[in-house]
């Protein structure tokens, strides 16, 4: 039968079974134990996974709140430099961590644009107020 809080261990932690490929540090362990009754094994990668899903989909608060506030679409200069890292991250979990194809395609275009959209808000400052 299908348990939901287990899918969504699985989903937060490798399993015991699940253990990635490669050596050192950042492919070792550093919690083992048990979350809720499932047996959890947590690597450094999956912090810097994580830290990069937090960003990519945490830039779509500030963009909310500034065109909020401006009443129009807006874009704000964090929106770019959270897009920027959360790509890179994620790009780096999916190169070096995870080994996983899609997650290297899915985050190489997005870099690109976060990058050059950063570098063009930047060479061309702040929009002017209307």
């Amino acid at each position: 039968m299908f348990n939901p809080l287990m899918f969504d261990l699985l989903i937060l932690a490798h399993e015991v079974a699940d253990l990635p490929d490669g050596d050192g540090w950042m492919h070792s362990p550093f919690f083992k134990g048990s979350l809720f009754g499932q047996e959890v094994v947590l690597y450094p990668w999956k912090i810097i996974g994580y830290f990069g899903v937090t960003m990519f989909a945490g830039r779509w608060f500030p963009q909310l709140i500034a065109s909020k506030k401006a009443k129009q679409v807006k874009m704000p200069r964090i929106f770019w430099i959270m897009s920027v890292l959360g790509s890179v991250s994620l790009l780096t979990y999916f190169t070096f961590g995870k080994t996983d194809s899609v997650g290297v395609l899915a985050n190489l275009f997005p870099s690109f644009v976060g990058l050059y959209n950063l570098i063009l808000d930047l060479k061309t400052g702040p929009a002017p107020k209307e």
